[in-house]
C-alpha cells in the first residue's frame, strides 16, 4: 500500500510547524491533499507527490545524479509506488535503485530524525510522448548520512548518465541549498540512540522480549537491550537511556557509565548508530512493571544462544562477558534464588515500596504525579520507590535525592506505618514500608518531571484529591498513632 493520506498530512502539519512560512508555497500540496484524490499517483493533477534522498558524505558534499531524460543535475529520487508504505520508504528504495546504496549504510540524522529536510514545489514540463501534461512535484527530501563502508555507485545506466558529489554552497536547488545551509549539516554519524548493558556484576544480563505483532516495532519477538531513541527534550544520551529504562520498566540506575558505541539496521532499513552504556542491578525483574514488549528477565551467555535475538546483540554480550571474566563466573547473583536459600514452597514473593513521610508545621509533602505516570497518574503520593538488592532505608535515602534533591541520613529514618496490600486481585503482594524523617536537608525540587511535576505541602487532616488510597490509609494510620494497615485483602 502506498503512504496514507494520513500520513502524508502529519508528515506535512510538522513540517510546516517547523516552517509557517511556506504555508502559501505548499498551498497546491494542501488541495491536493483536501481533494480525495491519492496525492501519490502520477495521474494526480496539477500536481503529486514525490521523494527524493539528501546523501551526505564525510566531506560534507550532496550527491547529485544526471538524468538522461531531462538532462538536468539533481538528487536521487522519484515517484512513490504502491510498495512504499511511507514517503521515507519510497525515498530510500528510489536512491538504491538509481545508484546501487542500500538503507542498511545510511544513517538518518539526531536533527531531523525521519522528518523531511524540504518540501520543495517545482515545475514539470510537459511530456507529449507519455501524455503527460505540465504539472508540478512535491518533493518530500530526506537527509541521510553515508556510513564509511557503503558500496561504489553502481548507477542505474539506463536512466542516469552520471553521478556527482557537490559541495553544499553548489547544491541545485535553491531551498535545498537553503536548508542545508541553516542547519549546518556535518558528514559526522553521531549516536541518535541509546541502550543499557545491565548486568548484576556476577554473570548475568538483564533482557527484555519486545513484542512480535505490533506493526512496526524493531526486532519483533527478540530478546534485546532496553533502550530507545533520542527525544528533544533529552540533552545527553544519557538522559535518553535513563528515560527509557523508566518508561519502559520504572528501573532506576544511578551508575550507568558510556560503554562503547554499536549500530543496529532499524526498522525502516537504516543504519541506527547506538551510544551503549553498562550498569549493574540486582533486582527481581518480575516486580518491574513493564510498559513495552512482553517480559524482562536474567540470562548467563551461555543462554545466549538457545534465544531469539539479533546477532549484534549477542555479540556484543558475549563481548561484554568476555571484558568482565570475573563478574561473568562468579556464580549466583547476591539475593538470587538458590538451592541453599531458595524460598520454602508455598512462599508468595513481595515487591518492597518505601515511602518518605515528610511533616512540618502539621502539613504533609506530596508530590502529584506525571498525567503520562505508568502507575497513578495524575494523583497526589507521598516519594516513594522500590526497594532493589538494598537496604530499605538505603533505597529511601537514594529516592528522595533523585526524585526531589533531599539529603537524608539514614539514621534520621525511622518506620511509622506499614502497608501490607494486593493493589490489584492478582498482582503480586505489596509490603509498603512509611518512614519518617527526623531532619533531612534542602528544599523539595522537581527532579524527575517524566514522574512528578510538583511538590507541595498539605494539612495531614485535609488531604488533596485525587490522591493515592494506600497513602491516604497510611497518613491516617500514621495521625491515629497506628502503625499498620491492611488493603486488598479477601477472607
Amino acid at each position: 500500500m502506498p503512504p496514507s493520506v494520513d500520513h502524508i498530512r502529519c508528515t506535512v502539519a510538522d513540517y510546516l510547524g517547523r516552517h509557517p512560512s511556506e504555508r502559501i508555497a505548499l498551498s497546491g500540496l494542501l488541495s491536493t491533499l483536501d481533494s480525495g484524490s491519492d496525492p501519490t499517483s502520477r495521474g494526480t493533477l496539477p500536481g503529486h507527490v514525490t521523494c527524493s534522498a539528501v546523501v551526505l558524505d564525510a566531506d560534507r558534499r550532496i550527491l547529485h545524479i544526471a538524468h538522461r531524460a531531462s538532462g538536468l543535475l539533481l538528487t536521487p529520487g522519484g515517484h512513490v509506488d504502491s510498495g512504499d508504505d511511507t514517503l521515507l520508504a519510497a525515498a530510500l528504495r528510489e536512491l538504491q535503485e538509481e545508484t546501487g546504496i542500500p538503507a542498511a549504510c545510511l544513517a538518518l540524522t539526531h536533527e531531523f530524525g525521519g522528518a523531511p529536510l524540504d518540501i520543495d514545489v517545482h515545475d514539470i514540463d510537459a511530456r507529449p510522448s507519455k501524455g503527460e501534461p505540465a504539472h508540478q512535484h512535491y518533493d518530500f527530501q530526506y537527509v541521510f548520512r553515508l556510513t564509511p563502508d557503503a558500496p561504489d555507485l553502481a548507477l542505474q545506466e539506463e536512466e542516469i548518465a552520471g553521478a556527482v558529489w557537490l559541495p553544499q554552497d553548489e547544491v541545485r536547488s535553491p531551498t535545498l541549498r537553503m536548508k542545508l545551509r541553516d542547519a549546518a549539516l556535518d558528514g559526522t554519524i553521531t549516536p541518535v540512540n541509546a541502550s543499557a548493558v545491565i548486568h548484576d556484576g556476577r554473570g548475568r544480563y538483564l533482557l527484555h522480549l519486545r513484542d512480535a505483532n505490533k506493526p512496526g516495532i524493531w526486532a519483533p519477538g527478540c530478546w534485546d537491550l532496553i533502550g530507545g531513541g533520542r527525544e528533544p527534550h533529552d540533552a545527553t544520551l544519557l538522559d535518553t537511556v535513563t528515560r527509557e529504562l523508566r518508561e519502559e520498566a520504572g528501573l532506576v540506575l544511578a551508575d550507568l557509565r558510556p560503554y562503547e558505541r554499536g549500530h543496529v539496521i532499524g526498522a525502516d532499513g537504516t543504519h541506527v548508530p547506538i551510544q551503549l552504556f553498562s550498569g549493574e542491578w540486582h533486582g527481581d525483574p518480575a516486580v518491574l512493571h513493564v510498559t513495552e514488549g512482553v517480559m524482562l528477565a536474567w540470562f548467563r551467555p551461555e543462554q545466549l544462544p538457545c534465544l531469539t535475538m539479533l546477532p549484534s546483540t549477542r555479540a556484543l554480550l558475549e563481548q561484554h562477558a568476555d571484558e568482565h571474566p570475573a563478574a561473568a563466573h562468579a556464580g549466583t547473583a547476591p539475593g538470587s534464588p538458590t538451592a541453599v536459600n531458595a524460598p520454602p514452597p508455598g512462599t508468595e514473593l513481595h515487591v518492597v515500596g518505601v515511602h518518605l513521610y515528610l511533616e512540618q508545621a502539621g502539613k504533609v509533602l506530596l508530590g502529584l504525579r506525571h498525567a503520562n505516570s505508568t502507575y497513578a497518574a495524575s494523583t497526589w503520593h507521598v516519594l516513594a520507590g522500590h526497594c532493589e538488592y538494598e537496604a530499605a532505608t538505603d533505597c529511601l535515602v537514594r529516592e528522595a535525592y533523585e526524585e526531589a534533591g533531599l539529603v537524608i541520613d539514614p539514621a534520621d529514618l525511622h518506620l511509622v506505618h506499614t502497608v501490607h496490600m494486593v493493589d490489584v486481585p492478582g498482582d503480586r503482594p505489596r509490603i509498603e514500608f512509611y518512614f519518617r524523617a527526623r531532619r533531612w536537608e534542602g528544599t523539595p525540587e522537581v527532579r524527575e518531571p517524566d514522574t512528578c511535576t510538583s511538590w507541595a505541602w498539605f494539612p495531614a487532616k485535609d488531604l488533596p484529591e485525587p490522591i493515592v488510597p494506600y497513602t491516604r490509609a497510611a497518613i491516617e494510620g500514621i495521625q491515629a498513632e497506628q502503625t499498620y494497615t491492611e488493603m486488598g485483602w479477601t477472607r
